[in-house]
């Protein structure tokens, strides 16, 4: 039962449950809807595809490419040194201290 008091409601009348109070019903308001079999759900699949890909990597080459290319010839870089300190010649020119 719904409580009495408010403008145009009666004490002890059923309001309805949550989120449907017995109002009015609610005018214009259109609802289309489109049967299964009448979509197409892969429409433009593969060309939405190639270029949503394109245009998302476009977006994005700049910010991931020049710090991956960096540390790529850093560790190249990190690890020639490394070969070369390790083998005879490095041990050798710099006998087994590594220079700063």
């Amino acid at each position: 039962m719904g409580g009495g008091g408010g403008p145009g409601t009666t004490p002890g009348v059923y309001l309805g449950w949550w989120g449907n109070f017995g109002g009015l019903p609610q005018k214009g308001v259109a609802q289309y809807s489109l049967a299964a079999n009448q979509q197409r759900p892969l429409a433009g699949l593969a060309h939405n595809a190639i270029f949503n890909t394109w245009r998302r990597f476009r977006g994005s080459v700049l910010y991931v490419a020049p710090p991956f290319i960096a540390m790529y010839y850093l560790m190249d870089w990190a690890e020639k040194r490394n070969h070369f300190l390790n083998s005879k010649e490095g041990r050798a020119l710099y006998g087994g201290e590594e220079e700063d």
